[in-house]
């Protein structure tokens, strides 16, 4: 994994074997990459390498990330939820997503018309940390919960207690887990395999 950013644009950020090769994927988005580099840069932001890709702080807090997908490029907000995002520009990465939004971009020429706004955003994000603001946790009835996990927890009210006693962060792990298979067997089995964890009162990964 990359650990320096400049890095990054040459060779890419090192986590898959299409680092350094011309099919890595920053290649494809070249100009656009370094465009919003320019912007961040712009914006007084200190450029570190993080997670092998580019992450721009403000007093080592971090405000926003730059990327290469396959289809796109994205300008990563951290605590984008508590942006204004005036323009709609803004939208979740995952919908499991929480506090991260992203800009996706595919034309260089396409930044360059939304430079000033991009600022805007990026100064607003700054003032959000200055700030101390913090996004709002989800609430767990926010949370779905699969139907076989719902009938798992009334057959068993031991299991009910335990996974309620647990720490909303264990609780939206195992529930993220739980959700993820498309069949109802396999979430099953899923439920089956955690209840152990979940009544020691440990997290998914613990």
């Amino acid at each position: 994994m990359n650990t320096n950013p400049d890095a990054y644009f040459l060779t890419g950020c090192g986590r898959c074997p299409l680092g350094n090769t011309p099919q890595c994927k920053v290649h494809r988005w070249h100009d656009e990459l370094r465009a919003l580099r320019a912007i961040a840069i712009d914006c007084g932001l200190t450029e570190v390498a993080k997670w092998g890709v580019p992450c721009y702080t403000y007093q080592n807090k971090n405000i926003i990330l730059i990327a290469a997908f396959n289809d796109n490029c994205t300008l990563s907000f951290f605590k984008g939820a508590l942006l204004y995002d005036e323009a709609n520009l803004l939208c979740k990465p995952g919908d499991n997503t929480h506090a991260e939004r992203v800009i996706r971009f595919t034309d260089a020429k396409e930044i360059a018309r939304l430079r000033p706004i991009l600022k805007t955003y990026i100064f607003e994000a700054i003032e959000v940390e200055k700030a101390g603001l913090k996004v709002a946790p989800q609430l767990p009835e926010e949370w779905t919960i699969p139907e076989e996990f719902k009938q798992k927890l009334a057959e068993q009210p031991t299991l009910k207690v335990a996974f309620e006693a647990l720490s909303r962060g264990r609780q939206r792990g195992y529930l993220l887990y739980f959700s993820a298979p498309k069949q109802a067997k396999t979430r099953m089995a899923r439920i089956e395999k955690c209840k152990h964890g979940i009544l020691a009162g440990k997290g998914i990964n613990e």
